[in-house]
């Protein structure tokens, strides 16, 4: 990926200088506009469209690659700070664009957040990160650097995101609790204990060491049986001579 922290550097001054100002939400975009151009590589002339409409509803910025809109972004005030909510504009603009990639962010901090539309309209939070912190810029560094012109264009931000759910509580989850993932779990207990302990008990003393948080993703325990497939088999009566006489 680009490694942006250099022009990030020589620019967050001016977006610290913007929360202390306290500047409202057009002149924090105008510098969110330099950050698009210099630190991510998007041309101002092209990429970057100001306002896009839906009805009454506007969306604060629309970033294009080669003249699709690929990233919504909507834009708070330097000092406010910012709630899930604030992106129900882009939300609805996207839903009704099957856009996927919405950016919240009032210059220090940037919430990326990846929506879903087949049941309604959902968004999960793909990462978060706030600039102010210093002990932390290099990793704030490298989020942003998916927002790169460069990253989407490559698909990296795609595969940040495949890889996100492939990590998921939910997906990690129904493979622990997969009777054939149990099945091992099940067989190192017997070796270290003696004991044959039941899926269901291993099943639930599992769920049992997860953090509340991953247990609301994962959902209710359910193990998931092997479906047992039988095979019919042919017995052939045999003969004393050795010649089959019939099938049973």
């Amino acid at each position: 990926m680009t490694d942006i922290r250099k022009p990030l550097k020589k620019l967050l001054p001016y977006l610290i200088q913007a929360q202390s100002d306290n500047l409202n939400e057009a002149d924090t975009v105008q510098r969110l506009i330099k950050v698009f151009e210099e630190v991510l590589g998007y041309d101002v002339m092209t990429d970057i469209s100001r306002e896009a409409q839906l009805k009454n509803k506007y969306v604060d910025i629309a970033l294009k690659i080669d003249g699709v809109v690929k990233l919504l972004v909507e834009v708070k005030a330097a000092s406010e700070i910012l709630r899930d909510r604030h992106i129900e504009q882009a939300q609805a603009y996207a839903s009704r664009n099957n856009f996927r990639w919405v950016v919240l962010t009032n210059g220090l901090v940037w919430t990326l957040y990846h929506l879903t539309f087949e049941e309604g309209i959902e968004y999960e939070k793909v990462f978060s990160c706030d600039l102010s912190k210093g002990e932390t810029f290099d990793v704030s560094a490298e989020h942003l650097s998916l927002l790169h012109k460069d990253s989407i264009k490559d698909g990296k931000l795609d595969d940040f995101w495949q890889k996100n759910i492939a990590l998921s509580p939910a997906t990690i989850g129904r493979a622990v609790f997969q009777e054939t993932a149990l099945a091992h779990i099940r067989r190192e207990i017997r070796r270290e204990t003696g004991l044959l302990i039941d899926y269901e008990d291993l099943g639930s003393a599992i769920h049992k060491m997860l953090s509340p948080e991953a247990l609301a993703l994962i959902g209710p325990l359910k193990i998931k049986r092997r479906r047992l497939v039988r095979r019919q088999k042919t017995i052939e009566n045999v003969s004393s001579d050795g010649q089959p006489q019939g099938i049973a």
